[in-house]
């Protein structure tokens, strides 16, 4: 694993709590996104995640992140390639099931495998079939880094979004400026 050359050595205690520190987070409004392998012996896991964003256009590259203390992270560690699935509004009680602990989260669930064998669920808005190319150990959880090797979406989907502990859906407020479209870099 990589891991980052720290900013700084040893930081000041926080000065809130961890509740606190949580429920600010839950102000930051994120889509939500099931994350698919394939275990050692073949079997389908899962996971429901909103810590997902894009990294780099060229190479294509997005992260997710996982706590060390789930179940599955040394297998998604140890996995060639998963699958972000980028949910839709109508695919909230899959975003549940996903994010149940003890239960078969695939049963009766229809997929195919897509590259390394990653299961597919049908339906999503986006999915982003990934190499797992890297991972940093940050606190209590593992960022990972997937270079995307496929992705396709749905035009005019819904996209399932979560904010202060509650799903939602869009409510379209119009298109971006010129201006705000238009990337400072270029």
């Amino acid at each position: 694993m990589t891991r980052p050359t720290p900013l700084s050595s040893s930081p000041p205690p926080a000065a809130f709590s961890a509740r606190e520190f949580r429920d600010a987070l839950g102000m930051f409004a994120t889509g939500v996104t099931i994350v698919t392998a394939r275990g050692p012996a073949g079997e389908p896991v899962g996971l429901t995640a909103s810590s997902f964003n894009s990294v780099s256009l060229h190479p294509p590259l997005v992260l997710w992140s996982l706590a060390h203390q789930t179940s599955s992270h040394d297998l998604f560690a140890g996995s060639t390639h998963y699958a972000i699935h980028v949910l839709t509004v109508e695919q909230r009680e899959l975003a549940e099931r996903f994010a149940r602990r003890g239960v078969d989260r695939f049963a009766g669930l229809a997929w195919s495998a897509g590259l390394g064998g990653a299961p597919l669920l049908e339906g999503a808005a986006a999915v982003f079939q990934c190499r797992n190319r890297s991972r940093y150990v940050e606190g209590d959880h593992t960022i990972f880094v997937g270079q995307v090797e496929r992705c396709s979406h749905l035009e005019h989907a819904s996209p399932l979004l979560y904010h202060g502990g509650m799903f939602y859906t869009e409510h379209p407020l119009g298109a971006l400026s010129d201006e705000a479209a238009r990337p400072l870099h270029k």
